[in-house]
């Protein structure tokens, strides 16, 4: 199939109603909106979860659990992403915000976890360590320094 295959059929677009135009139109009178009633009224707009006014299936499942707004959430870098940065001896938040390891907001702060390997020794600034990353940081014969 080719471009000039394509064939084009010109507008194809459903006409406006034009409401209350007699009875002879069959959108006279009432304009297709029933009597009486929410519906019938102008300005009425039905919620989003409005189900006829039966109990709406929002509120007739059961919640479960909550969620903590003081919730700390850290951004997350592993020791054998630090180890892909070549030439780098010092790891900072800078160093990590230009190579692209650590993107948008930082949150809470940076956690570098263990999981690879570190060849080289590496002076590696974080707010958070966990057990993994800094034993193999230290074995590598870096440093891991907690930012505060």
């Amino acid at each position: 199939m080719n471009l000039k295959d394509v064939k084009t059929y010109g507008k194809r677009r459903q006409r406006k109603k034009r409401l209350g135009c007699g009875p002879g139109s069959g959108l006279g009178k009432t304009c297709g909106r029933g009597t009486k009633g929410s519906g019938a009224r102008s300005g009425t707009e039905t919620g989003l979860y409005f189900e006829g006014g039966q109990m709406p299936m929002v509120r007739r499942i059961p919640k479960r659990g909550f969620t903590n707004i003081f919730k700390k959430v850290f951004s997350i870098v592993n020791v054998g992403q630090i180890n892909s940065l070549e030439g780098k001896d010092v790891v900072d938040l800078k160093t990590l915000r230009d190579s692209g390891l650590v993107r948008g907001r930082l949150g809470a702060g940076v956690k570098v976890l263990g999981d690879g390997e570190l060849t080289r020794p590496v002076k590696v600034f974080a707010h958070k360590f966990s057990k993994n990353a800094v034993e193999k940081i230290t074995a590598a014969g870096g440093e891991a320094k907690i930012i505060e």
